[in-house]
Order: structure tokens, then C-alpha cells, then sequence
């Protein structure tokens, strides 16, 4: 009975003598596992950050470039047609017809566009041009008629008596860029009473500015 008893108190102190080294090395192990805790918190130098998507960026670089181009012009330029017949009449009668397009051209490209159209003409004359053979050119007059424009431009006709002297007969005004404008003038003369018969022929000059 008591050698029986001796070996179980032999064999709970051996027991109990195990448990001892085992607490001890739970509490051992204890502040080694906070140290290591501690260590995975910290920012030790060398380690990443635990979020690398909360790190601000370097601001990103917006290259600019600059353009440059030139916008060309060119000139104020005006056609019309090269002859023009009215007809034929009686003295102390009128002849009567369109002389065909004339247009303006202005291709200077302006911020503030403007000009002027003008007309002037010859007498009439047949054979020797003698005071019977000549209708003045007071006896014609000129219409400009509708007038059709292109880009931005505001026109302005004026019918006119013929003179050998330049008149205004349509202005252009209030512009911006380009623009043009066409019109197919009337020109109505009046014969004399005592004008002699042939064929009669002036000329009539357009110009602009």
C-alpha cells in the first residue's frame, strides 16, 4: 500500500514537474510574442506600408503644346462683262436691258470689311461723232438691281444718271472676312428726238475700292 502510494505521489510530482516547465515556457513565450506583435505594428525602417493604395502620388505631368498657323488674304477684285448690245429704237423712244453679272470679289480677309462700287461712261457716238451722231450720257441711266452676296457683308444699291464722272452704285458695308456680291444692272437709254440713225457705242467702266 505504500510503496503502491509512494509511486502515484511519485507520479503526480513528476507530473506536477512537468507542469512547471511548461507554464514556464507559456510565460516565457509570452513577451516574445508581443515583441513580435509590436515589431509587425511599427514603421521599422525598410518595411512597406500594410496599404500602399493610401500613399499620395506624385502629381501627374499635363505637357501642353502650342499651335500656330496663318490665315492668308488676298484681294478686293471686280469682273463684269465685256460687251453688251440693247438693241435698237426709234429717236424720242428708250432702249432697255441688263448689261450681264458684275461681281465684287473681296478675298482680303478683313475683321472690318467695307467698299465701294462706281460707274461711270463715254458718250455715244456713231460715224464721226458729230453733235446729231452723239447722245450724251446723260440720256442713260443705271440700276444695279437685286444683288446676291456671299460670306458677311451688307449691301446697299443705288440707281445712278450716267456721268463720265465715277458713281457710287452699290456699297458694301458692316463685313467680316470674305465676301462677295453679284448684280445684273439694267441700263436704260433715252434717244434724242433729233439723234441720227447707226449703231451707237460707249463704254461703260466699273471699279471698285
Amino acid at each position: 500500500m505504500r510503496k503502491t502510494l509512494g509511486l502515484a505521489l511519485g507520479t503526480a510530482a513528476a507530473m506536477g514537474a512537468a507542469l512547471v516547465p511548461a507554464a514556464a515556457s507559456a510565460a516565457a513565450a509570452a513577451p516574445s510574442a508581443r515583441t513580435h506583435a509590436h515589431t509587425v505594428q511599427g514603421a521599422a525602417p525598410g518595411a512597406k506600408p500594410l496599404n500602399p493604395a493610401a500613399t499620395p502620388k506624385a502629381a501627374a505631368s499635363d505637357p501642353a503644346t502650342t499651335v500656330t498657323f496663318a490665315v492668308t488674304s488676298g484681294a478686293l477684285t471686280m469682273t463684269a462683262p465685256t460687251a453688251a448690245t440693247l438693241g435698237s429704237g426709234a429717236p424720242g423712244g428708250s432702249l432697255s436691258s441688263q448689261l450681264g453679272t458684275v461681281t465684287v470679289t473681296d478675298n482680303r480677309a478683313l475683321l472690318s470689311a467695307s467698299w465701294t462700287a462706281t460707274v461711270a461712261s463715254t458718250t455715244f457716238t456713231t460715224g464721226t461723232a458729230t453733235g446729231g451722231e452723239t447722245i450724251p450720257v446723260a440720256d442713260a441711266f443705271y440700276d444695279p438691281g437685286a444683288i446676291t452676296t456671299t460670306g458677311s457683308i451688307t449691301v446697299t444699291p443705288t440707281g445712278v444718271t450716267l456721268s463720265t464722272t465715277p458713281q457710287a452704285v452699290v456699297a458694301g458695308t458692316a463685313g467680316a472676312g470674305n465676301n462677295s456680291a453679284s448684280w445684273n444692272p439694267r441700263l436704260v437709254v433715252t434717244v434724242p428726238t433729233n439723234a441720227v440713225s447707226g449703231t451707237y457705242t460707249g463704254t461703260i467702266t466699273h471699279s471698285v475700292s
